[in-house]
C-alpha cells in the first residue's frame, strides 16, 4: 500500500518492483499463474454476466509482490463501448514494472489479438491528484482498442511488481474482493508464498474461510469470489464492526515487527548540521523561547507555516521521508517529511519525541486488522514535554501553543521505535480552542415582525481557517458572498450582506469573517406566540440509532468528534425587552450523546445574550446507555431554549407605523442602500429594496425601486407587480398599462390572463373578462381550478351570481375534499349574499380540511355577517387574526362588526389598520354593497 498520509486509504491492486525504465514490459503469462477458463462467446447473450473473467492472482517472493489480473468485459452497450474500449494501466515505474500480458478482442468464435497486430500502450504522465497536493511520478499506459465493437468480449491481463527496500524484505499485499449482488462468470482471488516464509493472512468479508494448501515450494490460498453480500450495518456503527471485502497478506509477525522496521526512517542523528540553515532556525527558537513547551510550539509552527504541503510518491517516496534538509530548502514535503523535520528541530532543541503511525479513515478498524504498514496512511509527533503528552502534526496549519494539548482524532497510532512498540491508544477529547466561535449581533428594536440588521464574526481555526483565507483572497466580490453566504446560513436565515471580510491571523492561527448585512426576520408563530428561537446545539443534535435487528442489538453508537463550536448570539429587542420571556433549558448539564453543552444565558433590560460552548470528544455510547442518551436527547429538543415576546406586543402595522415614525428603520434603510450602491447595475438589488419598502407600506418608494429593477431587466413578474403597486396608489391607468405589458412579454402566462381579467371585471368590462378567461380552457389540474374560480368571480363582477355559483359547485363536485375551492365558493355566497346556509356548511367544511385556516375564517364571518349573527361573525374575524395578525379583509370586517355593535373606538381602529395596509379596501367591499 502507497503511504501518502491521504484523507482516505486506498486498497491498491497494483503496484511495481524491478526498475524497466518509463516503459511497460510485453511478456506471456508467469509460469506460477493458472490460466483462467476461456471464454464461449456462442452462449452469450443479452441476460450474461458484463464481466466474463475477474481473475487476481498474487504471488510474495523474496520479499517481492507480483500481482496478476486477467479479466473478460462484455461490451454489451455504446457506453460502455466509449468507457472499455480505452484502456487505461497505471503503474509507478521508480517502483517496479508493468507488464502486458494479454489484450484480446474476442467475436463470435473468433480472437483477434491486438498485440500480435503490432498494438501497444502509448505512455502519459499525469499528475492527476495534484489539486490533492499529491506528486505521485505515477505514469499511465494507455491504448485504443481498434475495431472494438458492441457485442464483443475485451480480454485484458497484465501484472505489476513491486520490491520495497523500506520493508526491510517483509512483503504485504491488500486485494479487493468482488461481493454479490455484481454477477460475475468466473471470478478467482488466488494467493501464493514462499514456503520458507512466515506469512499471515486474513480475509474479513462473508462467506467460508479458506484453507492454504502446499504446492511444491509455494502455499496457495483461493479465495471463493465474489462473496456474499455483506450484512446491512447501521450508519452510526463504530468502524471496527465493518467488515472490509479485502484478502489481506503479511510478512509482519506483530505490531513490533512493524515499528522496528519503520524506526530507522525516523532517526534523527546528525540531520541538523552545525552551521545549517536549519541549525540556525534552531538558534533562533532558543534565543526566543525559554520553556520547552513554548519551543515545541515554535518548532511546530515553523513546520507548519514556513513548508507547504505536498506528497511526494517519486523515487521511493511512499515511504521513505525526504531529508529534513531537502525539506526545508524546498519548502515543501508530506507528512512523512514534515514529521521527520519536526523530529529534528526538537530533538535539537531537547525535546523528547517520536513518529507514530496513524489511518485517517479507518479510526479503530486498525487493531482489528493484521500488522503491517499498509494499515497506516499517516504519520504525525508524539512528544513528552514537562510530563504532558503532545500529539504533534507537521500537516495541519494554524497549531499554537494553547492547542499543544489538543489529541488527534486516531483512536489508534503506532510509535515507531528501534525496540519496537504495540498500539497505542490515542485519548479522546475536544480541542482546547473552539475550531469555530461566532458571534451573532442582531438589531430587532425596529419590531418584532420587521427584518433585522445584523453584525457577524466568526473565528475559523486551522487548516480551515487558512484555507478558507487563501480562497477568499483569491475570490472576486460575488464569489466571496457567496462563501460568506454559506457560512452564515448555519446561523441566519436570507442573509443580505452589505460588508465582508476575511482575514488570516497567524498570531493566533485562525480566520476571521466579518459581515453585516440584512437577514429574514428570525421570529416565528407557534400557538399563537411569537418564539425566537436560541438553541444552537441540542437542535442540531441527531441521536436516533436504530438497534431494531437482532444483529444490531450488541452495537455501541459511535458519535461525532472531536470538535469544540462557540456561538454566542445577542439580540437588541424591540420597546426595551419589555415583557420579553424566556422558556426552555437555561443550562444543560450532562452530556447528550457524545456533546457536552455550557450554555449561558442573560437577559437584561433590551439586550438578550445566549451563548453554547459545545464540547464533543467523539466517544461512544455504550448498548447500555443508548436508551438513557436517546430520552435525553428527546427531552431536550422538547424544551429548547426561545425568547417569547409579550402577548400585548403591537401589531405589524402598529410597529411599521411607530418605526417610521420614529426613524427606527434607518440602519434597515442604510443597509439597502449599500447594497443598491454596490449594485448599481443589479435588477436584483433594487428589487430586494423595494420588497422592503412594500413590506413597510411605504407604496411609492417601492414603486420608485421598481421602476429602477424594471428599467435593468424587464420581466412579466416585475410588471404584474408594479401594476398592484399603482393600483395601491390609486392609479388604475397606468396599473393595466403595466398588466398589458406584461402580456407582451408572456402572452402565454395564466397569471398574467387572470390578473387582467380580474382587473377587467373590477372596471366594468366583463364580455372581455370572460372571454380572456374563456380562452385558456387547455389548463389542466389546479390551474383549471383556479382559472374557474377567477371566472366565477368575473361572473359575480357582472351581476351574472347564479352561473357563477354553477360553475364553482362543479369545479367542487368534480375536485371534491379540497378547502381552497370550499372557501372560493363560501366567499361567493358570503359576499354575495345568496345561499348563506349552504356557504356556512361550505366553510365550515373547509376549515376541517385545512391545515392554516385564517382566510376560510375570515370567509365563514362574512357569512355570519350576512345572516346578522354578529357575535358569531365577531369570534370568526378574532380567529382569523390569531392566525393571521394584520389581516386587512378581517381587520375591515372587524370593524363594520364593531360599528354595528357600537364599538366605535374598536372599529375606527380596525378600519384604520386595514386601510394602512390596503388603502382601497373598503372601494373594495363598497362593490359587495358592504360599508362602514
Amino acid at each position: 500500500m502507497q503511504y501518502r498520509c491521504a484523507p482516505i486509504m486506498a486498497l491498491l491492486l497494483a503496484s511495481t518492483s524491478a526498475w524497466a525504465g518509463d516503459k511497460p514490459l510485453y511478456q506471456p503469462d508467469p509460469d506460477w499463474v493458472k490460466p483462467a477458463p476461456p471464454v464461449d462467446t456462442s452462449k452469450l447473450d443479452g441476460e450474461s454476466p458484463l464481466f466474463l473473467v475477474l481473475d487476481q492472482q498474487q504471488r510474495l517472493n523474496d520479499g517481492q509482490v507480483w500481482a496478476y489480473t486477467d479479466s473478460a468485459t462484455r461490451i454489451a452497450s455504446a457506453q460502455m463501448l466509449n468507457q472499455a474500449g480505452t484502456l487505461q494501466l497505471p503503474w509507478q515505474p521508480d517502483d517496479g514494472d508493468l507488464i502486458i500480458h494479454r489484450v484480446e478482442i474476442l467475436r463470435a468464435g473468433e480472437r483477434i489479438d491486438a498485440l500480435a497486430k503490432g498494438e501497444r500502450f502509448s505512455i502519459l504522465r499525469r499528475e492527476e491528484q495534484l489539486e490533492q497536493l499529491q506528486l505521485t511520478g505515477i505514469l499511465t499506459a494507455t491504448m485504443t482498442v481498434e475495431g472494438l465493437r458492441v457485442g464483443d468480449v475485451l480480454r485484458v491481463a497484465f501484472s505489476t511488481t513491486n520490491k520495497d527496500a523500506a520493508l526491510a524484505g517483509n512483503v504485504q499485499t491488500v486485494v479487493p474482493l468482488v461481493s454479490e449482488p455484481l454477477r460475475v462468470g468466473f471470478a478467482r482471488t488466488r494467493l501464493l508464498w514462499d514456503d520458507k516464509m512466515q506469512v499471515h493472512w486474513n480475509t474479513y468479508g462473508n462467506g467460508s474461510k479458506p484453507k492454504p494448501v502446499r504446492g511444491g515450494a509455494f502455499q496457495e490460498l483461493e479465495v471463493a469470489v465474489p462473496l456474499p453480500k455483506a450484512p446491512e450495518l447501521p450508519g452510526d456503527a463504530p468502524m471496527r464492526f465493518y467488515r472490509p471485502e479485502i484478502l489481506e497478506a503479511t510478512s509482519f509477525g506483530d505490531w513490533q515487527a512493524v515499528s522496528r522496521t519503520m524506526a530507522p526512517l525516523y532517526r534523527t542523528e546528525g540531520l541538523i548540521p552545525a552551521g545549517s540553515p536549519l541549525a540556525a532556525e534552531v538558534a533562533k527558537i532558543k534565543a526566543a523561547n525559554a520553556s520547552p513547551l513554548d519551543r515545541t510550539a515554535a518548532a511546530l509552527r515553523l513546520v507548519q507555516d514556513e513548508v507547504r504541503y505536498l506528497f511526494n510518491g517519486m523515487a521511493g517516496g511512499n515511504y521513505h521521508p525526504q531529508s529534513p534538509a531537502d525539506t526545508w530548502q524546498r519548502r515543501y514535503g508530506d507528512c512523512k517529511a514534515k514529521t521527520l523535520l519536526l523530529l529534528a528541530l526538537l530533538d535539537a532543541l531537547g525535546v523528547e519525541a517520536e513518529a507514530v503511525l496513524a489511518s485517517i479513515g479507518t479510526g479503530d478498524m486498525v487493531a482489528s486488522r493484521l500488522p503491517s504498514a499498509a494499515a497506516f496512511d499517516h504519520v504525525i509527533v508524539r512528544a513528552t514535554v514537562d510530563g504532558r503528552t503532545l500529539w504533534l502534526d507537521g500537516t495541519d496549519s494554524g497549531t499554537r501553543r494553547e492547542d499543544l494539548g489538543d489529541a488527534p482524532p486516531f483512536r489508534n497510532v503506532l510509535p515507531v521505535r528501534t525496540a519496537g512498540a504495540e498500539l497505542m491508544p490515542v485519548p479522546l477529547a475536544a480541542a482546547a480552542r473552539p475550531q469555530v466561535a461566532a458571534t451573532i449581533e442582531i438589531d430587532q428594536s425596529a419590531g418584532y415582525t420587521l427584518p433585522i440588521a445584523f453584525k457577524a464574526s466568526i473565528v475559523v481555526r486551522g487548516a480551515a481557517g487558512q484555507q478558507m483565507s487563501l480562497g477568499a483572497s483569491q475570490a472576486d466580490r460575488q464569489q466571496k458572498d457567496e462563501a460568506v453566504g454559506s457560512i452564515l446560513n448555519g446561523y441566519l436565515d436570507g442573509a443580505l450582506i452589505v460588508d465582508r471580510d476575511v482575514r488570516w491571523d497567524a498570531a493566533s492561527g485562525a480566520a476571521t469573517v466579518t459581515a453585516s448585512g440584512i437577514a429574514n426576520n428570525p421570529w416565528s408563530r407557534e400557538d399563537q406566540q411569537l418564539r425566537l428561537w436560541l438553541d444552537r446545539s441540542i437542535s442540531r443534535l441527531s441521536f436516533e440509532p436504530d438497534r431494531s435487528r437482532a444483529a444490531w442489538q450488541s452495537l455501541p453508537v459511535a458519535t461525532n468528534g472531536p470538535s469544540h463550536v462557540l456561538v454566542t448570539t445577542r439580540i437588541r429587542l424591540p420597546d426595551g425587552g419589555k415583557g420579553v420571556t424566556l422558556e426552555g433549558d437555561r443550562t444543560l448539564p450532562g452530556r447528550y450523546a457524545g456533546l457536552e453543552v455550557d450554555r449561558k444565558v442573560t437577559l437584561e433590560g433590551d439586550l438578550l445574550v445566549a451563548q453554547d460552548d459545545m464540547r464533543a470528544d467523539g466517544a461512544e455510547v455504550p448498548v447500555g446507555l443508548i436508551a438513557e442518551h436517546r430520552a435525553r436527547v428527546s427531552q431536550a429538543k422538547s424544551r429548547l431554549l426561545a425568547a417569547v415576546a409579550p402577548e400585548n406586543r403591537p401589531a405589524r402595522w402598529q410597529e411599521i407605523t411607530a418605526a417610521r415614525r420614529d426613524k427606527r428603520l434607518a440602519a434597515l434603510e442604510t443597509a439597502y442602500a449599500r447594497d443598491v450602491a454596490a449594485n448599481p447595475d443589479s435588477a436584483e438589488a433594487f428589487e430586494r429594496r423595494a420588497r422592503f419598502r412594500e413590506g413597510v407600506l411605504d407604496w411609492r418608494g417601492a414603486l420608485a425601486d421598481l421602476d429602477r429593477a424594471i428599467a435593468l431587466g424587464a420581466t412579466a413578474n416585475r410588471h404584474m407587480w408594479r401594476a398592484g403597486l399603482y393600483q395601491q396608489v390609486n392609479d388604475d391607468g397606468k396599473a393595466l398599462i403595466e398588466l398589458k405589458v406584461a402580456e407582451a412579454l408572456e402572452p402565454d402566462s395564466l397569471s398574467v390572463q387572470t390578473a387582467i381579467a380580474q382587473f377587467e371585471a373590477e372596471h366594468g368590462d366583463i364580455a372581455s373578462a370572460l372571454a380572456r378567461v374563456d380562452r385558456q380552457k387547455s389548463a389542466g389540474g389546479a390551474q383549471r381550478n383556479q382559472l374557474q374560480l377567477v371566472r366565477s368571480n368575473v361572473l359575480a363582477e357582472g351581476g351574472r351570481v347564479d352561473d357563477a355559483l354553477a360553475t364553482l359547485e362543479a369545479v367542487v363536485k368534480t375536485s371534491p375534499g379540497q378547502a381552497g375551492l370550499l372557501n372560493g365558493l363560501c366567499w361567493l355566497k358570503g359576499t354575495r349574499n345568496v345561499a348563506l346556509e349552504s356557504g356556512l356548511r361550505d366553510c365550515t367544511k373547509a376549515i376541517e380540511l385545512a391545515e392554516s385556516p385564517a382566510a376560510i375564517l375570515d370567509s365563514r364571518g362574512m357569512v355570519y355577517f350576512r345572516m346578522n349573527r354578529l357575535d358569531e361573525a365577531l369570534a370568526d374575524f378574532d380567529a382569523a387574526l390569531a392566525l393571521s395578525p394584520g389581516m386587512p379583509a378581517a381587520l375591515f370586517m372587524r370593524g363594520v362588526v364593531r360599528k354595528a355593535k357600537g364599538d366605535a373606538a374598536g372599529s375606527a381602529a380596525d378600519l384604520a389598520a386595514a386601510t394602512l395596509q390596503s388603502p382601497r379596501i373598503a372601494e373594495e367591499y363598497g362593490r359587495y354593497g358592504i360599508r362602514p
